[in-house]
């Protein structure tokens, strides 16, 4: 049975058969997988192997030529048709307003996904705190280092409360401190019931997941 956009209960997310092309290049060729609630798929594979169209892909950033993307029986055609179904995406890249401070990045985004201004706070603090950067959060992202911008824009992630969370290199600016307490929040997420996709070139980082689908120039294996 089909869900409706914004119903809750929306799990697993598969990717059946998906082929992303930009041009006459193609990315990715006939990829499947499923990444289901309770567990952390780890999507590895060299720089250029098409992790980051993957996710983008997963979070309908970019529609493929090939295949679908479902929540259970709802393919998703869209990007705010996956907001509505909860499903979040930390892109690689951090996404932040440079000019707002790192608790405007999140507050704003909760607001924009209708929570009451006052909750919006709270999850705001809950969240920096999580990550540790409670101290930083009245400074503007553009004064934060790579690895606190990176850090931020998962708290604003974690603040979302997805029911899948797509995390695009959230370690790579990070020491082996803040590298454990990132994979120790992705878990916690996981043990929420959110279903976790995590793309990683480090191959510790790896390990500590349930699955893993390893990239090479665009084609899918799934090594555990």
């Amino acid at each position: 049975m089909a869900v409706a956009d914004g119903q809750a209960g929306v799990r697993t997310l598969r990717v059946e058969g998906i082929s992303v092309a930009y041009g006459s290049a193609v990315v990715l060729r006939e990829v499947s997988v499923a990444a289901t609630p309770g567990r952390i798929l780890a999507v590895t594979g060299p720089s250029g192997a098409g992790k980051t169209t993957l996710l983008a892909a997963m979070a309908a950033l970019v529609r493929p030529v090939a295949g679908t993307v479902r929540l259970d029986e709802t393919v998703l055609r869209d990007r705010d048709q996956a907001v509505r179904l909860r499903v979040v995406i930390v892109p690689q890249d951090n996404g932040l307003a440079p000019i707002l401070t790192a608790s405007e990045n999140i507050q704003i985004a909760l607001v924009a996904g209708r929570i009451k201004p006052a909750e919006a706070r709270r999850r705001t603090v809950e969240a920096l705190e999580r990550v540790g950067l409670a101290d930083q959060a009245n400074q503007l992202v553009e004064e934060l280092s790579g690895g606190q911008q990176q850090r931020t824009a998962l708290a604003r992630g974690l603040a979302l409360r997805g029911d899948v969370l797509l995390a695009d290199e959230v370690t790579s600016e990070l020491d082996a401190q803040n590298r454990a307490r990132v994979l120790d929040l992705l878990r916690a997420e996981a043990n929420r019931g959110a279903a976790v996709v995590f793309a990683t070139h480090d191959p510790e980082a790896a390990a500590a997941c349930d699955a893993e689908l390893h990239l090479v120039d665009g084609t899918a294996t799934l090594l555990r």
